[in-house]
């Protein structure tokens, strides 16, 4: 049974969320349109669409005459989507509200409408991306990452496949006295496995510590590329280097000599001359630890990428993402949750979906302008752009900003003004009537919009993400 109270306690979500839809559909709400979004909420884990209430704050309960004969839809909700969703009314002191309890998916199966295998992004419903259904439907099946490397493996084998002394560096463990401790670390980090009267090592435990990924078959295409390029496009070649070790033991040389690439600048610091990289190392970072660790394993023949340009730094990786582009700051969604908890432990990357809001932070600090995170076929690329005047930005660039500023904002329980945003740009107070149409263009764009709860002020308007 839902209650009123319950009703409430949804409306004061702080958002909308995979399992969480409000609707107004004061008078009526159209019949395909809401199997579409129960299947795509069973897609995403199973939830609750209520509607007769705002889906912008604070979510008033405006009350719904759809679906009067809740049995007459439930019937044919199963007729059209062949699974079966509970119809709730309630009477809620400011109107009558409609819930439909939607359960989940069953696992390794998606759900479809008319052929179409839905999930939603923002405020609509989208067809699923290939990669999307294809870890759906692999489901059950053995992970990719949990299989033997390398078998029929001795003791000694291990250690020299394997770096062990920057592993217990890594997680901040005394190197164990005797060979025995070593592999029983191992072994109980699930790393490797004993195999009759030796050992094996598992894909997880090659693709982060092997001193030497082509001497497993499986893992070598799995290594990272740079390519360092002359200019701002792909004509001319200045370095192309794969690397050799894995992903934990050869992170920090990895993102040195991305760094060691980038353009220098010379600066002028207590009179002395230094040399300084115009891009942040920690945004850098970051990046490179999300094409590792989000990458979709089961792609074969590709491998994560890091383009170095003199304007730019491209990072993309295997498989399109799990999560929409543009929240990216505030979702999470990993194909691979033990390679990203072990380089998590091990210091490498950061908490759960806090890394790109540094990202966007460090972007901020050095007032560079907003990385672009995009969906191409079958691969995710985040791009890192090197100084640029404001002046030269073009209008996408600076909605682009204004987005990321207003999102970071936000999940930082902060909210973005014309001042926050015209700091954020590095420009005077002068330029606060420029600073505004940029503002009204990206709510134009439907990607922030106005924080009721301050009144009407334009004067002291706040801004939200549009998911907020």
């Amino acid at each position: 049974m839902v209650t009123p109270e319950q009703v409430d306690r949804w409306r004061r979500e702080p958002s909308e969320h995979s399992g969480l839809e409000f609707k107004e559909a004061r008078n009526n709400y159209d019949r395909v349109d809401l199997a579409a979004y129960c299947v795509a909420i069973a897609n995403e884990g199973g939830g609750h669409l209520l509607l007769g209430i705002a889906d912008r704050p604070p979510r008033r309960v405006v009350g719904s005459d759809a679906f009067r004969d809740v049995n007459q839809i439930t019937e044919w909700l199963f007729n059209k989507i062949r699974f079966r969703i509970d119809v709730r009314e309630v009477d809620h002191p400011d109107g009558r509200v409609v819930v439909f309890e939607i359960p989940s998916r069953p696992r390794g199966t998606a759900w479809h409408l008319d052929g179409r295998y839905l999930m939603r992004a923002g405020e609509a419903t989208v067809a699923m991306s290939e990669d999307r259904l294809r870890a759906i439907f692999d489901e059950g099946k053995p992970d990719w990452l949990e299989e033997r490397a390398l078998e029929s493996l001795n003791g000694q084998d291990i250690i020299d496949l394997l770096d062990t002394q920057t592993f217990f560096e890594l997680m901040e463990q005394p190197y164990p006295g005797d060979r025995a401790g070593v592999l029983d670390r191992l072994e109980r980090e699930r790393l490797i496995d004993r195999s009759g009267d030796g050992y094996a090592v598992r894909r997880l435990g090659g693709l982060l510590l092997a001193k030497d990924l082509t001497r497993f078959t499986d893992l070598d295409r799995k290594a990272p590329r740079v390519v360092v390029y002359e200019g701002t496009s792909k004509i001319g070649v200045r370095a192309d280097r794969i690397g050799q070790r894995g992903y934990a033991a050869g992170f920090e040389r990895l993102v040195s000599f991305v760094m060691s690439q980038l353009p220098q600048n010379e600066i002028l610091e207590n009179g002395l001359r230094k040399t300084a990289v115009p891009l942040p190392s920690d945004g850098i970072r970051e990046l490179i630890a999300n094409a590792l660790i989000h990458q979709d394993l089961s792609i074969g023949g590709a491998r994560p990428m890091i383009e170095v340009f003199s304007d730019r730094v491209e990072i993309s990786s295997p498989g399109e993402p799990l999560v929409p582009v543009e929240r990216f700051i505030d979702g999470y969604q990993s194909r691979n949750e033990r390679l990203a908890d072990l380089m998590r432990r091990m210091g490498i990357c950061e908490e759960r979906s806090s890394g790109i809001d540094r990202v966007v932070r460090e972007t901020e600090r050095y007032q560079l302008p907003a990385p672009r995170f995009a969906s191409a076929f079958r691969r995710t690329v985040a791009t890192i752009y090197g100084p640029q005047p404001f002046e030269e930005m073009d209008r996408n660039a600076r909605i682009g900003a204004c987005y990321l500023h207003c999102a970071l904002k936000h999940v930082t329980n902060e909210r973005m003004t014309n001042g926050s945003l015209r700091e954020r740009f590095g420009l005077p107070q002068r330029k606060g009537a420029v600073v505004s149409q940029i503002i009204s263009a990206t709510v134009n764009a439907g990607l922030i919009k106005v924080d009721d709860s301050v009144g009407g002020s334009r004067k002291y308007a706040r801004y939200l993400p549009f998911w907020a």
